[in-house]
């Protein structure tokens, strides 16, 4: 949940239906982590970010809705949970980390990475790193993917108790 209670975030893409799409998501990945054509490290780390907050509406730490690990942490030969940190800040700022990568490098800025592996699915942002990089790109979209399908489930079901409002 934002910190920001003035602009709360997604009413239907929440923290629980994050939750939700990791779990539909996680047997794919972590099946995955154990093929070296998929990851040579066999880690990895995801960040989701509410897609009803943006950089307009405060800070990138209050807009992550949900990061989670696989692999032990404590034998990570790199810190995937920055890397995918700085690739959310990336596509939740810019867009498609990998176009701005091969089609874009003009609009990227000191301090700004150079990875790629995220998605920004119907303004649903998701980062992933320890994979190679088309295949974070892969994992991030369906786990987008799937959290799009789950908020429009949860609002097929408003509408259905014939809500006026999200939530009301």
């Amino acid at each position: 949940m934002p910190k920001n209670p003035a602009r709360p975030g997604s009413h239907f893409a929440d923290r629980h239906a994050a939750e939700q799409a990791l779990a539909l998501t996680l047997p794919m990945i972590e099946a995955a982590m154990s093929d070296p054509q998929v990851s040579g490290c066999g880690f990895f780390y995801v960040v989701v970010m509410d897609p009803a907050l943006t950089p307009a509406d405060g800070a990138f730490e209050d807009a992550i809705l949900l990061e989670h690990a696989v692999g032990d942490r404590s034998r990570w030969d790199a810190d995937y949970a920055a890397f995918a940190r700085d690739k959310a800040r990336l596509a939740w700022t810019l867009g498609d980390t990998h176009a701005l990568q091969t089609r874009q490098p003009h609009r990227l800025r000191e301090g700004d990475s150079l990875l790629w592996g995220s998605v920004v699915l119907d303004g649903i942002v998701v980062a992933a790193s320890g994979a190679f990089p088309w295949f974070d790109e892969a994992f991030a979209t369906a786990l987008a993917a799937n959290l799009r399908a789950i908020a429009k489930q949860r609002h097929a079901a408003a509408l259905e108790k014939r809500q006026p409002s999200a939530g009301g």
